[in-house]
């Protein structure tokens, strides 16, 4: 077994992310030398190289490679240990990574506040992205939980819903079809839509129940945002599909509505998810319980 110490671990996990001494450096507010120091010291109880310089870039060798893979595994224990003792001393606190679809911040924040207010010792790192960066996410392991609507069928997940999310046919409030009922799914052919981008499990979910309908709709736009798609079915330039929850937001300003279209709504739900056999964290197996309950009740 190597003799390494905890320290210079942490200085060689910090110079194998940033690709950098100075910014190790930075990071953990010691000199560059003592970065450098710690790991030349690394290195020799590992009995070899754990970088290579070439030109201006710093790379890992496969050496560096292994032990920052085995860093990985070992901080995460230890956070896990800090979170079991809080545990055990009856107190919830650590550090709870969450990656969400962009349609996921219509709800997620809102319960983030409150389980936020119930346990303040906890941070929380949110990101908020498309559907293909959050199956990469996945694939790396990068999270704790994975917050979305249509969860990737070729890895293997633990999937729990929590939360209806419908998608609806969204109009400007000006639209022919606005106050008809039951309209025939078959009235949106040829009509200008405004899609989400390939790859959104959004998109995924239309395209297959306009498929089966035999329905074919004229795309004016794809967009990356629901919030550019409101401003564009608002401005005029087609109608959508969204998540119902997305209309919130407008729900005072009267620009928008939404139509019924047979077919719709789409039956959908909000997923937490992780990675199958993944052993959760005292507060991410928290935080998902959290969002379990609160989904009993909205």
């Amino acid at each position: 077994m190597i003799q390494a110490t905890l320290h210079q671990l942490k200085v060689f996990e910090a110079v194998a992310r940033h690709g950098s001494f100075t910014r190790a450096a930075e990071e953990l507010l010691i000199t560059q030398p003592t970065v450098s120091s710690q790991v030349k010291h690394l290195s020799q109880a590992v009995g070899l190289p754990l970088f290579e310089q070439i030109g201006k870039q710093l790379y890992l060798t496969d050496a560096g490679q292994e032990l920052q893979a085995t860093c990985h595994d070992i901080f995460q224990r230890l956070e896990h240990f800090d979170m079991t003792i809080a545990d055990l001393k009856g107190a919830k606190q650590g550090r709870l990574s969450l990656s969400v679809v962009t349609t996921a911040k219509y709800v997620i924040p809102r319960l983030l506040g409150s389980f936020c207010q119930n346990y303040p010792a906890i941070d929380i790192a949110l990101q908020v992205i498309n559907h293909q960066q959050i199956t990469q996410r996945m694939l790396e392991n990068k999270d704790d939980l994975y917050i979305l609507s249509l969860p990737p069928e070729d890895i293997d997940l633990c999937t729990k819903p929590f939360l209806d999310n419908p998608l609806v046919v969204v109009a400007p409030c000006n639209h022919p079809l606005v106050g008809q009922t039951q309209i025939p799914i078959e009235a949106l052919n040829n009509e200008p839509f405004i899609m989400r981008e390939s790859g959104s499990g959004t998109r995924r979910a239309v395209q297959k129940l306009f498929d089966k309908s035999k329905v074919s709709v004229r795309v004016r736009l794809e967009l990356g945002s629901n919030e550019a798609i409101k401003q564009a079915i608002a401005g005029g330039l087609g109608i959508s599909v969204l998540s119902k929850h997305t209309l919130n937001s407008y729900g005072d300003r009267g620009e928008l509505t939404t139509l019924d279209v047979v077919g719709f709504p789409i039956q959908r739900c909000w997923y937490a998810a992780y990675l199958n056999g993944k052993q959760l964290s005292v507060v991410a197996q928290t935080f998902l319980e959290y969002l379990l309950e609160s989904g009993k009740s909205n």
